[in-house]
Order: structure tokens, then C-alpha cells, then sequence
């Protein structure tokens, strides 16, 4: 007889976790059923993003770029399962994050002159959870994931591509711990609302939004509960992402500190 393959089945990744989604549906994507999800797997989500948010932002920068850096080492290793003419350059933005982990704050930070007997200093701080509607592109998806969570945030993730959960195996396997990246297969219409109102969502990256109209729902609903927006873009992914993605979810901490006379 000959052999019956086994098909594979595209879940969710939630808290570290494959879970199907809650509502039990399914969509298909090229040929292939994946799991719908639904309001609840998105508040699962979000809560798993901010009990990862804790520890995540409060390791060492130097160790998030190790785990960045593990993450592009576990691509290469799978790279036959992604696009081929997108896999090289994600690989190499992985690595290129990782290098900017701790290096960032010494850009973007300062030391404030004051006439006053006092340092002042200002250092970007991560913004919290961010929601990100990813784009179709495999290469597209890493780039807005990495510069994301090597701030210290933490992320939840709407894809409708196959690659994501593929990609969010690699993650697993990365020394990523459960909960900084969570990834929800599905229509942005019906799931990115449910986190552009959500109280404990600080930011949404909407880059991968389809359509002005929805676009435009989404920002008014975020601005409801003053979370960081990035707007909707198509940007040349092959080009410097420069660093204007790793600050768009930072804030700035300003401390005053006396001087010892």
C-alpha cells in the first residue's frame, strides 16, 4: 500500500503554544486549512504579550540580540520551508536587529544640559504590547516583528499567510520566551478591531492594512485608548529599514538625578 502522508496543521501561536483556535474554524490559504481566529484567541493573545512583557523588557539588551540572533540562525537551518527569493534577506534582517539591540539607546538617548546642579538624562524605554497587521510578504512579516520586540516589546501578530506559523516554529525554537510573539492566522477585518480597542494593547502597527476604510476605523478606534499608531505603508523591503521602526514603539523616560558636590 502506499504510504499516506501526513498533513500538516496550521494552528495559532499563543503564549508559546500551537493552539487551534477557540471558535474551532478553519480558512483556507493555498491548498491548505489554517486556523480562523476569533475575539477570544485575540484576548488570549494580548494577555499572553503582557505576561511575557515583564521579563522580556527587563533582560539585557545585549541577551535579546542573542535571541535575535539564534532566531536568524534557526531560519537559515529551515530556510527550504520559505520563500527562496525572500529567505536570504530575512535572514540578514534578523542579524541586523540583533547588532542594534544594544546599541540603540546610545543613539536615541542623551544626556540633557541643565542650569541646574543635575544630570538629566533621557532613555527610550518599550512602549508595552503592539498589535501588528502584517504584510503578505514573508520578508515583510520579519521586518516588522524584529524591530519590534528587540525594544522590549512584546507583540500580537495578524497574518494570513502560511509562512507565519512556519516561522513562528522557528521561534519556538529560537530561546524566544512564550508570549513575546504571538500569531494569529486570519482576516484583519474581523480580528485587528478587537485589539485596536483593547485596553492593554499600547501600540498598532498597521502596515499590512488592506483598504483606506478599514485603515481609518482602525486608527480612530486606537486613538480611543491613545495607543501608538503606525500608519499603513508599502514599503521596498530589500531597502535599509533604517531605525524609524525600532523607535515608533519606544517612549522616552526623562530622570533628574542631583550631583554629589
Amino acid at each position: 500500500m502506499p504510504r499516506v502522508k501526513v498533513r500538516k496543521t496550521y494552528k495559532l501561536f499563543i503564549g508559546g503554544a500551537f493552539p487551534r483556535s477557540e471558535s474551532g474554524r478553519t480558512f483556507e490559504v493555498d491548498g491548505h486549512n489554517a486556523a480562523l481566529a476569533s475575539r477570544k484567541d485575540a484576548r488570549d493573545a494580548v494577555k499572553a504579550a503582557r505576561a511575557a512583557f515583564g521579563k522580556w523588557s527587563g533582560a539585557t539588551a545585549y541577551n535579546r540580540g542573542q535571541i535575535l540572533y539564534r532566531t536568524a540562525e534557526m531560519l537559515e537551518a529551515r530556510r527550504s520551508e520559505f520563500p527562496a527569493e525572500q529567505v536570504d534577506d530575512a535572514v540578514d534582517r534578523l542579524v541586523w536587529y540583533a547588532g542594534w539591540a544594544d546599541k540603540l539607546a546610545q543613539v536615541v538617548g542623551s544626556a540633557n544640559p541643565v542650569a541646574a546642579p543635575y544630570f538629566n538624562i533621557s532613555s527610550p524605554e518599550p512602549t508595552g504590547v503592539v498589535a501588528i497587521v502584517a504584510p503578505q510578504s514573508f520578508l515583510g512579516l520579519v521586518s516588522v516583528i524584529a524591530p519590534v520586540i528587540v525594544t522590549g516589546n512584546t507583540c500580537v501578530v495578524i497574518s494570513s499567510s502560511l509562512e507565519s506559523i512556519v516561522f513562528a516554529e522557528v521561534l519556538a525554537t529560537s530561546d524566544l520566551p512564550g508570549g513575546v510573539v504571538n500569531i494569529l492566522t486570519g482576516h484583519a477585518s474581523e480580528v485587528a478591531p478587537w485589539l485596536a480597542t483593547h485596553d492593554d494593547v499600547n501600540g498598532l502597527d498597521l502596515t499590512g492594512v488592506d483598504g483606506a476604510e478599514l485603515a481609518t476605523s482602525l486608527e480612530r478606534q486606537a486613538g480611543e485608548t491613545l495607543k501608538r499608531v503606525l500608519r499603513p505603508s508599502d514599503p521596498k523591503w530589500t531597502d535599509d529599514p533604517g531605525t524609524g521602526r525600532m523607535t515608533a514603539f519606544l517612549e522616552t523616560k526623562t530622570v533628574w538625578h542631583p550631583k554629589g558636590v
